[in-house]
């Protein structure tokens, strides 16, 4: 199994930029698919990216099209998601999240990192 920990959140203007990190020990992270997701107060949880083994991506289009990108370095054992041009509606809580599959329902969970984003 794999352990993972986030970090990089914080509160940012509309329009800047943050970069989320998501640090895997454990396993040999590089069979995960790792996915990002958020859930804002009084909503659920979301999907918004993942990555593949060999490095493909999918994002939730409507939410964060052209402006987020996921990217993973295997050696550091870390996937990254950068945040570019945030916006309040973009203030969640971040979680990452790993499983041998890919799948809606990932096995493995981060604690979560706060982002959010002023207006």
């Amino acid at each position: 199994q794999v352990q993972l920990v986030e970090s990089g959140g914080g509160l940012v203007q509309a329009g800047g930029s943050l970069r989320l990190s998501c640090a895997a020990s454990g396993d040999t992270f590089g069979r995960y698919v790792v996915a990002w997701f958020r859930q804002a107060p009084g909503k659920e949880r979301e999907f918004v990216a993942r990555i593949t083994w060999s490095g493909g991506t999918t994002y939730d289009v409507d939410s964060v099209k052209g402006r987020f990108t996921i990217f993973r370095d295997n050696a550091k054992n870390t996937v990254y998601l950068q945040m570019n041009s945030l916006k309040p509606e973009d203030t969640a809580v971040y979680y990452c999240a790993a499983d041998e599959r890919i799948t809606i329902s990932p096995k493995y969970w981060g604690q979560g990192t706060q982002v959010t984003v002023s207006s």
